[in-house]
């Protein structure tokens, strides 16, 4: 054994029932946990001889990395976890490791032909600036590698992972990969569509809102958006500043139809797998319930619950992070019920981390769609760029990438000349509302038009607007089709850059694909 592991402590309501003889030794592991410091969500180092080990132990309990969020101390754990065991393998202490040893690890991670996973410029920062805390705090000096040194990060910050689908790609992914039709449009035999329509209202709220996984994944039933804009297509909401990733509040705008796929699916499958859970008792055997009793209006609205102790707590809204609100319980017809809006078959919290596995899964059905065995049989990292491209993939960053390319170009026809405005028009019509990147960029909720141009925007930045400005949308009679535009304006993006995946470049003529 050779690779070192990381373990994250559960969260109480997760222990679920230990063995009265304990585990590995301790009869009362969490209170173990709880005299040394751990808390939910820290990670607990193991060396391949399974001692876990001290010295990291002190580095996890530390205020440079007990100061980290949740989620950003899971991922440098899993970051540092690769680095112990690539030294492990060469014999060397991490204490002990030098700056030509980080700059061969560096390079095994971006360049190398031996390693099948290589990784992107942007995930490499992220793991220079876990591996820079780390040595920072153990005061090795010289670092090894230190995230502020310009030859340690990596010349292209462009992360590979990102990809942009149409929206009729969407389509496509979507009835393959999530309502079980098949290469021709017919439903698979023995499809189970037992959660079709959770996992296409999730997608349709992210495509159209541009929401973060954790943003839309962590939603609660009385957060959903009802107040309509004056125009009446969509409506607006507000992101809590405990899910966002820039800790501040904002507002969300989405569409009218993708609120109406919440209600359906509220009104069906979410309604159903409360009653299974009510009926089988689930619910009663939480050993962490909040009853909500009331929750204020106005512009910094407060929820108010009792827990089963009937002790009463309050908390703003925008303050109550993920862990906080899948405790949050609801008065039902038929009993208390989750606030949480997204929930599993057994009527439990989908936390949202789980939507990746959502997403994998689609992406599977996909390529079982679209691929022949053989291809399948090759690890998408090896596959070529011919066989990559037959078949749609997405994630749920991709929904949001998405959402802002189609957003910028939606709003550049608004403001191109042929539907009235002339130069002039659109020089004042930018003075006085921003241009679409500034737009894109306030949708989006981001600081820095910059970041939405690079990292948001990267495949239309060479093109300057000016082939989708250029783009003829006036038929032979001299009339638009906005459907059969937009198609035609994504299809030439996809065309002429790379990373945007689009029907006409991914798979050949398909039923499925023509009735999107």
């Amino acid at each position: 054994m050779d690779e070192w592991w990381v373990v994250f402590v559960p969260d109480p309501e997760r222990w679920w029932q230990l063995p009265e003889e304990g585990v590995l030794g301790v009869r009362d592991l969490p209170a173990a946990l709880g005299r040394v410091g751990l808390r939910p969500g820290d990670p607990v180092f193991v060396r391949p001889d399974f001692v876990v080990d001290a010295e990291l132990l002190d580095f996890v309990l530390s205020p440079e990395f007990r100061g980290l969020e949740r989620e950003s101390r899971r991922n440098y754990a899993s970051d540092i976890r690769l680095l112990l065991s690539w030294l492990w393998r060469r014999g060397v202490p991490w204490r002990a490791a030098t700056s030509a040893d980080l700059r061969a690890y560096k390079e095994f991670r971006l360049d190398s032909p031996q390693n099948p996973q290589r990784i992107g410029g942007t995930k490499w920062n992220r793991d220079a600036a876990a591996l820079t805390r780390l040595y920072k705090w153990a005061k090795v000096s010289p670092l090894p590698v230190d995230v502020g040194r310009r030859g340690d990060r990596a010349a292209s910050a462009r992360s590979s992972r990102v990809s942009w689908l149409t929206p009729r790609t969407w389509g496509l992914w979507q009835d393959l990969g999530l309502r079980g039709l098949g290469r021709d449009g017919a439903p698979l035999p023995g499809w189970d569509g037992r959660t079709e329509l959770r996992n296409t209202s999730f997608v349709g709220l992210a495509l159209s809102s541009g929401l973060r996984r954790q943003e839309a994944g962590a939603m609660l039933t009385f957060e959903v958006p009802t107040r309509r804009l004056r125009s009446g297509r969509y409506c607006h909401g507000q992101v809590a500043r405990a899910l966002s990733r820039s800790k501040r509040d904002r507002t969300y705008y989405t569409s009218v139809e993708s609120v109406r796929q919440l209600g359906a699916y509220s009104e069906s499958e979410r309604t159903w797998a409360i009653q299974r859970a009510q009926q089988e008792g689930r619910y009663e055997k939480l050993p962490l319930m909040r009853l909500v009793t009331n929750v204020t209006h106005g512009p910094a609205p407060v929820v108010h619950w009792v827990d089963r102790d009937r002790v009463a707590g309050r908390r703003e809204l925008s303050l109550l992070d993920w862990r906080e609100r899948q405790w949050l319980f609801v008065e039902g017809p038929h009993g208390p019920e989750p606030a949480w809006l997204w929930l599993t078959e057994q009527g439990m919290p989908m936390l949202p981390d789980r939507w990746n596995t959502v997403f994998w899964q689609a992406n599977q059905r996909c390529e079982e769609a679209l691929l022949t065995p053989e291809e399948r049989e090759i690890q998408r990292p090896l596959r070529s760029a011919a066989v990559r491209g037959k078949a749609p993939y997405a994630t749920p960053h991709a929904a949001r990438h998405s959402m802002a390319l189609y957003m910028l170009i939606v709003l550049n026809e608004l403001m191109d000349k042929k539907y009235g405005l002339t130069a002039a028009d659109r020089r004042d019509f930018a003075q006085l509302y921003g241009d679409p990147w500034w737009l894109v960029k306030t949708l989006l909720g981001h600081r820095d038009v910059e970041t939405t141009k690079e990292h948001y925007l990267n495949p239309v930045m060479h093109m300057q607007l000016e082939s989708i400005l250029a783009f003829d949308t006036e038929d032979e009679h001299g009339e638009t089709d906005r459907t059969k535009d937009l198609n035609g304006l994504f299809a030439q993006l996809a065309r002429e850059t790379s990373g945007i995946q689009d029907i006409e470049l991914l798979v050949d003529a398909l039923p499925i694909a023509a009735a999107s």
